[in-house]
């Protein structure tokens, strides 16, 4: 029998639904292959007992002859940053250590309601606050890929969904939840050879998510294939009057809508797109997912987006003032982490609590945020990151005049090794450079897999598409992912 662990979310579904397998015999054999792959820490906690029931209760209704829910018998990885009912959830910090929600984040609840269950907690960027997973209070995740050419220096995942993405490509979930500030989901989907879409800003509710940056953070799936993220989005997506944000806007059949077929399509290639000292094989895999559009049907056009070189220093002003905000919370009042020294007073507590519990970055993140925001700075920084915000929103509007959909690389290289970056915020931070305009303008962009680098390591290609244009873009990828056949996998070594 083919190995349960090799299949995605769509076959597992019709898999249960058909009797080929079991749900419990699907739990078990992922519950077993998390068990064994501690090496990659891709999970802080395991819920072994929350596949299982879930499985039960599928096995059941299926005994029974009662309709199954569209997600019977999946189970899923879920990025730490979603509180779970009953199982820690801390954001992979510190000052979060023990914390265990007494509620459930509206996605983790929308995708329970649909059927799937829970294999475990995934690691990741601290607060989602990185791209390569190394800010975790826990450790750093370990990409299951390695270099083909003889390098064997421990990889990037990708941040802040590392967990996530490292997962899904070591098998050990069919799929998993993630998030999106500024290229979380489609990043690391591009780093270790899988696909994830950010959708729509207010698609995906963001009540019970840890909040990074509130007017950038939205919820997205990350799966094996294009089919698979359209189902989980389709679970996930649904408007919660909880979040104020949230679009009140019926969810959208997109697995039924999936066509590969772009007839009548027009494609944008964004010339700002093309940075300097881009490796010659990124460059080489646009053009191949170029042709691979035109094959399909599509339309090429060239389009300009004039305020991308101003996306990233306005992104990394706006993005850490909203955190600055947010993170003020956490005191050592309420939850989470106290550090209460002898003969401290409050201002003592405050300090000392968030010290200790806060991870570098955040602290970077923190400063920055609290500078922008000062009196003195506020009009200097934070209002004018706001008026390119608004000047990279309009470019896309214009171009929407004369195409459909963008194509651009997903980043600007394939996965680094572990600690190459770390010591360089801002040549960490570079990482963001094709991902964080369309997370400024709150469009629809998705990463797929487009072929592998002379290091044999995975390279993503990016589509992103006009507000609420979901299916577009999960169109644009089929098409590609159709005639890539990217069909690598990582060879076992954990």
């Amino acid at each position: 029998m083919t190995d349960l662990t090799d299949l995605g979310v769509a076959a597992i579904r019709d898999g249960v639904r058909t009797g080929g397998f079991s749900a419990r015999e699907v739990a078990d054999a992922f519950i077993d292959k998390v068990s064994k792959a501690k090496a990659l820490n891709a999970f802080l906690v395991e819920t072994p007992d929350h596949a299982i029931a879930a499985a039960t209760e599928a096995d059941a209704a299926r005994a029974a002859g009662e309709a199954l829910k569209p997600l019977a018998g999946v189970p899923i990885g879920m990025k730490d940053l979603f509180c779970t009912k009953g199982v820690a959830s801390t954001a992979a910090s510190h000052i979060l250590e023990g914390f265990t929600p007494p509620y459930e984040s509206t996605v983790s609840g929308k995708l329970w309601d649909a059927g799937a269950g829970m294999l475990g907690k995934l690691n990741m960027d601290q607060f989602a606050m990185g791209s390569s997973n190394e800010t975790s209070a826990f450790g750093n995740v370990i990409s299951p890929w390695r270099r083909a050419d003889g390098g064997n220096a421990p990889l990037a995942p990708g941040g802040s969904s590392g967990g996530s993405s490292a997962a899904i490509a070591a098998r050990l979930c069919p799929a998993a939840t993630g998030t999106d500030t500024g290229g979380s989901i489609r990043q690391p989907a591009a780093f270790t050879g899988i696909s994830g879409i950010k959708p729509t800003y207010g698609r995906c509710s963001r009540w019970g998510v840890v909040a990074f940056a509130s007017s950038l953070d939205q919820a997205g799936p990350m799966a094996r294939d294009v089919r698979d993220c359209a189902i989980m989005l389709e679970a996930m997506s649904g408007f919660d009057p909880k979040d104020s944000t949230s679009l009140e806007l019926e969810v959208p059949k997109w697995e039924q809508g999936l066509s590969g077929n772009l007839r009548g399509k027009r494609v944008g290639i964004p010339r700002e797109y093309r940075v300097d000292n881009m490796p010659g094989e990124i460059d080489a895999l646009w053009q191949q997912g170029i042709d691979w559009l035109k094959d399909a049907g599509a339309e090429i056009v060239d389009v300009s987006l004039p305020h991308t070189k101003y996306a990233l220093p306005a992104y990394y002003i706006i993005a850490p003032a909203e955190a600055s905000s947010n993170l003020a919370r956490y005191d050592g009042v309420r939850y989470g982490l106290r550090d209460l020294p002898d003969g401290a007073n409050l201002q003592d507590m405050y300090a000392a609590t968030r010290a200790a519990g806060f991870g570098p970055e955040v602290k970077r993140r923190i400063l920055i945020g609290t500078y922008v925001l000062s009196a003195g700075f506020y009009d200097a920084y934070y209002t004018q990151a706001q008026k390119v915000r608004t000047l990279i929103s309009r470019d896309f509007d214009r171009a929407w005049e004369s195409c459909d959909l963008l194509l651009t690389p997903t980043a600007p290289s394939a996965a680094f090794a572990l600690g190459e970056k770390l010591a360089d915020p801002l040549a960490m931070y570079l990482n963001d450079v094709f991902t964080v305009p369309s997370s400024l303008a709150g469009l629809p962009a998705m990463s797929v897999p487009g072929g592998l680098d002379t290091g044999g390591l995975p390279l993503g290609l990016q589509i992103i598409g006009k507000a609420l244009d979901e299916q577009c873009v999960l169109n644009a990828g089929l098409a590609l992912e159709e005639r890539a056949g990217f069909v690598a996998r990582p060879e076992a070594w954990w």
